[in-house]
């Protein structure tokens, strides 16, 4: 490893650790926004802030090349009730490094932080970048990267950091969540009288657990659909005038969300009432200058069933970062120390392989 490599993956351990020390739950991420300013105000690097989103831009920047979006969060979920360490205290233990958001995705971030750095005076760039740490992304808040992109200008695609093994996740799963309601009419159980709504919901059920969308992702698979609550009825002897369910439907890059909501309302014979249909699907050229530098390193691809900030970009990006998903969210989370190394010397080659 060469002097630089050594420096800036001793910087970026140093800077995880303080970022675990500060509890960044999504929405509370003002003290670690505050840490990210003044890393790189110390180190003499310009950035704006919007809320708790912190981005900043490489030196010499040229407007006339194309900008690429280096991305990934430091807000956190809340530690689980089976953890056996203190999830704030930044812990090395046989090569690994304990402690909330270690994992997901601080890991990926300062990563991204050093490749950024290790870029942020060269002039000769083919391209220009822009380092954005963004809040809210485990609850996929308005106030993350859907809000910070309304202010960093125009970008030409993203390189998102999350823990993928540094493979490249060129698919990610959209999703939508539907509120459904089955209409009918009350009426008394011991008589021929009403409409039962739960017979209803149960043929819009039986159509959401049976259909087969007709096109089908290659790296993602088909669409899935699971009706995960149903509510309906005061008492035994009431014939009940409206059921209620929830739908949990996981998109594939085949179809924006709008699209499938139009299929499924086309379909059922109950109100379909979307929470948002903001959490696309998203997919990226094979052929794309990024896809190529990352399979001239050796990186795999596959599609992503887990969702992440690529939901909420309208420009082509891939996933690709150090860690394990597999630990995402889960107690006594780690990295391993090499897997930071690791991960800034993959995210400096595949940028400097851009062609």
């Amino acid at each position: 490893m060469n002097k630089n490599i050594a420096h800036l993956t001793k910087e970026a351990i140093l800077l995880l650790k303080q970022l675990i020390a500060l509890p960044s739950f999504s929405k509370e991420e003002k003290d670690t926004a505050d840490l990210l300013c003044l890393f790189f105000r110390e180190r003499g690097v310009g950035y704006k802030r919007f809320g708790n989103n912190v981005w900043a831009y490489n030196k010499y920047r040229d407007d006339s090349r194309p900008y690429i979006l280096l991305n990934s969060h430091h807000d956190t979920v809340k530690p689980n009730s089976g953890y056996t360490k203190d999830p704030f205290d930044p812990v090395e233990t046989d090569n690994k490094l304990y402690g909330l958001g270690s994992n997901d995705a601080g890991g990926c971030l300062v990563s991204l932080i050093a490749a950024f750095l290790y870029y942020y005076e060269h002039e000769d760039l083919r391209y220009n970048l822009c380092l954005l740490a963004s809040a809210e992304e485990e609850i996929s808040g308005k106030n993350g990267v859907e809000e910070a992109i309304k202010h960093i200008g125009l970008m030409d695609f993203a390189i998102v950091g999350e823990p993928t093994q540094l493979q490249m996740a060129v698919a990610e799963k959209g999703l939508m969540v539907l509120d459904c309601e089955a209409i009918g009419v009350s009426g008394h159980a011991a008589r021929e009288e009403g409409e039962n709504a739960i017979y209803k919901a149960m043929e819009a059920i039986d159509w959401f657990r049976t259909f087969q969308f007709p096109k089908v992702s290659s790296h993602l698979g088909p669409i899935k659909m699971s009706v995960t609550v149903v509510n309906a009825g005061t008492q035994h002897n009431v014939v009940p005038a409206s059921c209620t369910f929830v739908v949990d439907v996981r998109t594939t890059d085949v179809y924006n969300n709008q699209e499938i909501l139009d299929i499924i309302r086309q379909h059922v014979s109950v109100n379909v009432n979307p929470r948002s249909t903001r959490l696309n699907p998203s997919a990226i050229a094979l052929d794309h200058p990024v896809v190529q530098s990352g399979v001239r390193l050796g990186a795999k691809m596959f599609g992503s069933p887990t969702m992440s900030d690529q939901a909420l970009l309208s420009i082509p990006s891939v996933k690709v970062g150090p860690g394990d998903s597999a630990r995402s969210h889960s107690a006594d989370e780690y990295i391993f120390l090499a897997e930071i190394e690791h991960g800034i010397i993959f995210y400096i080659d595949l940028l400097k392989n851009i062609v």
